[in-house]
């Protein structure tokens, strides 16, 4: 396997969004930057906010996509194109429908399950859907006609202790992920429980 170069935290953009649960992958990206002392500045190129870190000796690109989630591939591709980035070397953190909050999975390629951010972003990589995913559960509001109005919402505060402890729980999984070892990487982080 490929090694991660780039991890990008899928969510919406402005005041209005950033505490929504569709907001998670880009929550992890913030604490992957935070961690590794580096800031997220806006990049015009990269349609973004970006920083370059090192993390566990590793040279690490983060972006937070600037543009809506449905648009979240220009992003992607800007930077794949820039910095001659292969699929396979991205880890795409997304918020996920079907794990309970707390929970965390990590993946390789797929379909997009209906993330709107995943299905912009495989299209934008030629339809490459080789990409490395880090599943951050959010929970399902149990009707699909309220997903919408679901992910848009802020999770209550048990919720949201349960997702931050899932997000601590990948940071500490990541250092095991980007020096390849897949298994003990997944193998911790999914059997977490908070």
């Amino acid at each position: 396997m490929s090694q991660v170069k780039a991890i990008i935290g899928l969510g919406n953009p402005g005041a209005d969004y950033e505490a929504t649960r569709h907001n998670a992958g880009a929550w992890l990206v913030e604490a992957v930057a935070r961690q590794a002392g580096g800031e997220l500045r806006p990049e015009k190129k990269f349609l973004g906010l970006y920083a370059r870190v090192q993390l566990d000796g590793h040279d690490l690109h983060l972006l937070n996509p600037s543009t809506f989630m449905n648009r979240s591939g220009g992003a992607v591709a800007a930077l794949c194109q820039f910095f001659r980035l292969a699929p396979d070397e991205l880890l795409v953190a997304h918020d996920e429908l079907d794990l309970p909050p707390g929970a965390a999975r990590y993946k390789q390629g797929g379909g997009h399950g209906g993330h709107n951010g995943l299905r912009d972003t495989i299209s934008a990589l030629g339809n490459d859907r080789s990409f490395h995913r880090l599943r951050i559960g959010i929970g399902h509001p149990g009707d699909a006609r309220q997903v919408t109005h679901y992910v848009l919402g802020r999770p209550g505060k048990a919720e949201h202790t349960a997702i931050e402890a899932a997000i601590d729980e990948c940071l500490a999984t990541l250092p095991l992920a980007l020096a390849g070892d897949w298994a003990r990487a997944m193998n911790r982080l999914h059997s977490f429980k908070p």
